[in-house]
């Protein structure tokens, strides 16, 4: 079985012997709708828009939101536009390590970690296999809606990352699967679901039924270990 620990987050826990930063690095309010925001990379650029710090911290360390405690409420409020590039990358790896670094720098971040036991879902593969095509992109690119997530490049612990945080419940990556894969999943939102009668449901699967039509992946519900980021301080950017 799959550590349940994310490769991103060991790489965390020893970031202190192995400093790492971009070349160059803006950090800027954003003036987009809340709505609309996004985290892309491709060779050595990082893009973040319209993105909240709790965002930041959940990719840099890739966990979802429920597993970063504590912070001030201006964390979920206030928004930033991040660009940074670095000349020194073997991918996505080291990106996040280096956006730990900037979060350290520019708002003051520190935290510890805490383990715990926590009623989630394992993410595995089904009997018929992965159905999502592997990517050959060089970078990654995740973005999604209301009953969407459309994804290049997506790793299984982000995509697990990001199914964690539809559900409001942990999801561990237990699929054992080292590639990464471009798709499109679409499904209709359980509060649609809800509050349709019969006569007028909405014509499409739940995220569970859709993981595994389109994707190939399943969901099981039980007893996960996961990491928790605890925020022990942490500032408002300092300026460019």
């Amino acid at each position: 079985m799959k550590s349940a620990l994310p490769l991103l987050l060991l790489i965390a826990l020893s970031a202190h012997s192995q400093p790492a930063s971009f070349d160059v690095a803006s950090i800027k309010p954003s003036t987009a709708e809340p709505g609309s925001s996004g985290v892309d990379t491709d060779k050595g650029l990082l893009r973040m828009q319209n993105v909240t710090l709790r965002r930041c911290i959940m990719s840099a360390y890739a966990l979802p939101e429920r597993q970063i405690l504590g912070g001030p409420k201006w964390m979920d409020d206030l928004r930033y536009d991040i660009i940074a590039r670095t000349s020194r990358t073997d991918g996505d790896v080291d990106l996040m390590a280096m956006l730990q670094s900037l979060l350290a720098d520019r708002f003051q971040l520190s935290l510890h970690h805490e383990t715990q036991s926590l009623t989630g879902y394992g993410l595995v593969v089904t009997k018929g296999g992965v159905k999502a095509s592997p990517s050959e992109a060089d970078g990654s690119s995740t973005s999604g809606g209301r009953g969407r997530i459309d994804a290049k490049g997506c790793a299984m612990p982000k995509l697990a990352m990001r199914l964690s945080g539809l559900l409001g419940a942990p999801v561990v990556d237990m699929t054992e699967e080292t590639r990464k894969f471009d798709f499109s999943l679409r499904w209709v939102p359980d509060q649609l679901l809800a509050g349709s009668g019969a006569a007028d449901a909405p014509n499409g699967p739940s995220l569970f039924t859709a993981l595994q039509e389109q994707l190939g992946l399943k969901l099981e519900s039980r007893k996960v270990p996961v990491q928790a980021l605890v925020i022990d301080h942490v500032a408002p950017a300092s300026e460019n």
